[in-house]
């Protein structure tokens, strides 16, 4: 320490970085390097020129120090502009813009390198620039507000990483009217306190109204069109805040960045998306940003035929509704994870629930049950924990096949959610399972339709009301509605179950091949389910394939030793001839080799 020499000073930094660097040099490594060192050279000169000097470049990266704050600001509009005019005359794929963050304070001098927050600063600030854009600390701000005609915004206070402090940070663009600027326009910023709880409180998701990057106007309306029924279906999932239209379409240019908006707006999550048309085909790319860090969650393309454009916007919509909700719930799950246990609020004991409850092992459940009835000691009458609690017991009735007493619990929890929160749509579905395993479809298609009217993204509530009209014969009507819970939830964690539904809808209008091909999908996320096995080995002796439906059944006997037909003559089919078919497709199998038992019952969702 004896030998480090250094020095204290007063100094404007300047934390450069070029936008979209990492995905040019996904499509053209050696043009996306020479585009950077012509844009970095311009960045040099203009530092230069205005008093400063580049230092500490790494990767896409500059740093540049100034002694006065004013000429910082000057050589940032300068290398700006002149990026910007390179920028237009280049490939639309070669376009590099670069943001910038401007701060003023104490560091740490040491022969060319500078340390200190205040280096940090700048850097953290920076990525709240848009692109090609300029964000400004409160601190340079002082010295630049009356000496400059830049037209400032003021996005509040931020708790920046690995800063003590909270820091304002303001977003700085050229003023056109040559006198002194008026006060920092304020967009509603949030206090620190607001913003400590955008990080740990109950989430809110923003939806951004989608931008159309074709140059054909007419197709606006179905931009706004989808991002308004993202915003409606989202409302109706109940547990996710959602932030107004009327404040969310404010920002039609998302240049700020999601975090940027996401703090303004005091949304933990923001959507975003752009839409396009190529001959009769619409082409949407979406997207879901964690505004707390910055980290992209989720993105997806759509892409469809314009033919009729209304069914089109509500299945895009609906299909975005239902991704959007999963993706959401899987990361506050995760996120429960940086809190201690005895310290978790209300939403995040069921959120913690809700993770052991995804993994379907006989502990796991436990676990759950243990988290959502601990959430029901804090707050008995939260709907979320109240619906936790009866799909809890219903997944349990549905392991020991229609248990009356845990069916009890369903209903008694679901009706209490009711009670407090008539719109939401997980309790119509929950009633509507119940009557489902109690034998009672038409009852049962009564509260699932109540719940697809309140919300049409609800996959789980259209798989039950496919099940509710096999259970009344009605094969044909069922199909479409499994079909629609694969377009709205491809990912979903239960899709196993719906599969097999679909199988059986499938062997009751004798469509053998897609019957097979589906019972394998199922058994692709779930080897262990009993029931599309038994359908696969049906639907192949039906198809004229003895061998490979005598090579099924022997991993049936495997997996089931015990397996009895009862369980099949259980399902709760109005009409007994229908269980009567799919015992009889199995048993053509079974002649031919010699008999197994009773199958047997588990807890363990694994096994299923």
């Amino acid at each position: 320490m004896a030998d480090w020499h250094y020095t204290r000073q007063l100094a404007t930094i300047i934390s450069i970085d070029a936008v979209g660097f990492s995905r040019l040099m996904g499509l053209d490594d050696v043009s996306a390097v020479a585009a950077f060192e012509e844009r970095r050279n311009i960045i040099v000169e203009s530092c230069g020129a205005f008093g400063g000097r580049t230092f500490g470049a790494a990767g896409d990266s500059i740093m540049a120090e100034f002694g006065n704050p004013i000429e910082a600001l000057r050589a940032a509009f300068d290398f700006q502009d002149r990026i910007a005019t390179l920028n237009a005359s280049a490939g639309e794929n070669m376009r590099m813009p670069f943001r910038a963050g401007i701060n003023t304070g104490d560091v740490i001098v040491r022969d060319d390198s500078l340390y200190g927050d205040d280096v940090n600063i700048a850097a953290r600030i920076q990525e709240f620039a848009p692109h090609n854009g300029l964000a400004i600390s409160e601190t340079a701000w002082h010295h630049v507000k009356d000496k400059s005609t830049a037209e400032f915004t003021d996005l509040g206070e931020f708790l920046l990483k690995n800063i003590a402090l909270p820091v304002r940070v303001l977003i700085a663009a050229r003023g056109g009217n040559g006198g002194a600027p008026a006060r920092p326009r304020t967009l509603g910023h949030l206090t620190t306190s607001q913003q400590r709880h955008l990080s740990s409180g109950p989430p809110a998701i923003a939806v951004l109204p989608f931008r159309n990057d074709s140059n054909e106007r007419d197709i606006d309306y179905i931009a706004d069109g989808i991002a308004e029924d993202i915003i409606y279906g989202l409302s109706n999932t109940r547990w996710i805040s959602v932030i107004a239209k009327s404040s969310s379409f404010q920002f039609r240019d998302d240049a700020l960045g999601a975090t940027a908006i996401g703090s303004v707006l005091g949304a933990r999550y923001v959507v975003s998306g752009a839409l396009g048309r190529s001959g009769g085909r619409i082409r949407l790319n979406a997207s879901l940003v964690d505004a707390s860090n910055g980290r992209l969650v989720w993105s997806r393309r759509f892409e469809r035929e314009l033919v009729d454009i209304f069914d089109l916007q509500d299945e895009i919509g609906s299909e975005i509704v239902s991704m959007l909700e999963k993706e959401v719930d899987r990361v506050e799950q995760a996120r429960t994870f940086q809190v201690p246990w005895e310290s978790l609020e209300t939403w995040q004991l069921v959120r913690r629930g809700r993770w052991h409850m995804n993994r379907r092992t006989r502990r796991d459940t436990e676990l759950a049950l243990e988290f959502f009835e601990k959430a029901y000691i804090e707050d008995p009458n939260s709907s979320a924990v109240l619906n936790e609690l009866a799909w809890w017991h219903f997944w349990r009735a549905w392991l020991r096949f229609g248990d009356s007493d845990d069916l009890e619990k369903v209903t008694y929890y679901a009706r209490k959610a009711l009670l407090m929160d008539s719109q939401d749509a997980r309790p119509h579905a929950y009633l509507g399972v119940t009557d489902i395993m109690r034998g009672q479809p038409k009852s049962a298609l009564e509260h699932l339709e109540e719940a697809l009217h309140i919300n049409p993204s609800f996959a789980f509530a259209r798989s039950a009301k496919g099940s509710a009209h096999l259970l009344l014969g009605e094969a044909r009507k069922a199909i479409p509605l499994f079909q629609d819970v694969e377009r709205l939830s491809p990912f979903d964690l239960y899709a196993f179950h719906n599969l097999g539904e679909l199988a059986v809808a499938y062997c009751f209008v004798h469509d053998w091949s897609s019957a097979i091909e589906t019972a394998d999908r199922s058994l692709s996320l779930s080897p262990g389910y009993f029931y599309a096995r038994f359908l696969k080995i049906g639907a192949l002796m039906r198809s004229g394939q003895p061998d490979a439906a005598r090579r099924e059944l022997a991993v049936f006997q495997t997996r089931h030793p015990d397996f009895s037909s009862e369980r099949v003559g259980w399902i709760p089919f109005v009409d007994k001839a229908a269980n009567a078919f799919l015992i009889e497709n199995f048993e053509m199998a079974r002649m031919l080799e010699p008999a197994v038992g009773k199958c047997l019952q588990t807890e363990d969702g694994r096994h299923l």
